[in-house]
């Protein structure tokens, strides 16, 4: 297969997985198309290495001596906005729900398809690193400002800490602010592929969103649920 051709400087991936074979595998598949791959064989090396190095996505297994992958995700999304894809021997929307929940933006079931690896990486690293063609660089709602060039949040003049992909989803919310969002665009635009009625990645990210924004989580008052279609950003709700 011909390497990826994908158009940035050379992206720096962070892999945790304590299955050597596997590891190895995989660093040197993404290697061979044109990834500079930084690999640990558990989670105790995972700080200091974000600490020391410009890091583009963290792929993370689950099942790790020590902290498991959810406790690094959570651990590792104080400092961290960037991609983190898990990698899981368990096909459990238990557990692909609550690794949303802690921040996770993808998941690739075991046995791991290098190809289809690939293809997810290239996805998450566009979405984030790709140029708007939307010239807007700003939005401003009462307390909420929301600067695009900076991708900063700020509610009331607090600074709010989202991941790169809760950035992209509140601005897609809040760019089409008194309309609704459809579902099916939030998966192709924001989450890489299409929606399949079933799956709750974008419920999960919106109820994480909700809470940094201090919605209420019962009752939501700033972005609301319209079922069966999508959600929907009151521009007036940010007094």
């Amino acid at each position: 297969m011909a390497p990826c051709a994908f158009a940035s400087p050379t992206a720096r991936i962070l892999l945790v997985e304590d299955d050597r074979r596997l590891r190895e595998l995989v660093r040197d598949y993404l290697s061979q198309h044109q990834f500079d791959v930084i690999a640990l064989a558990d989670g105790s090396k995972v700080m200091p290495t974000l600490a020391s190095n410009s890091i583009d996505i963290v792929i993370l297994d689950i099942m790790l001596p020590g902290d498991d992958g959810f406790i690094l995700c959570k651990r590792l999304r104080r400092q961290f906005a960037g991609p983190v894809l898990f990698l899981t021997a368990k096909n459990d929307a238990i557990d692909q729900v609550l690794g949303l929940e802690l921040g996770a933006d993808d998941f690739i079931i075991k046995p791991v398809e290098p190809r289809v690896l690939l293809a997810r990486i290239n996805a998450l690293l566009r979405r984030t690193q790709m140029p708007s063609q939307n010239t807007q660089q700003s939005l401003s709602f009462d307390l909420l400002k929301i600067n695009k060039q900076a991708r900063s949040v700020l509610l009331d003049n607090e600074l709010i800490a989202l991941t790169s992909h809760e950035f992209d989803l509140l601005w897609m919310l809040a760019e089409n602010a008194g309309s609704v969002v459809r579902k099916d665009l939030i998966y192709q635009q924001i989450i890489g592929r299409e929606y399949d009625g079933q799956d709750r990645s974008a419920d999960v990210r919106i109820s994480r969103i909700r809470k940094k924004l201090k919605d209420n989580p019962q009752n939501p008052f700033r972005i609301k649920t319209i079922w069966g279609k999508g959600f929907f950003f009151v521009a007036d709700a940010w007094q």
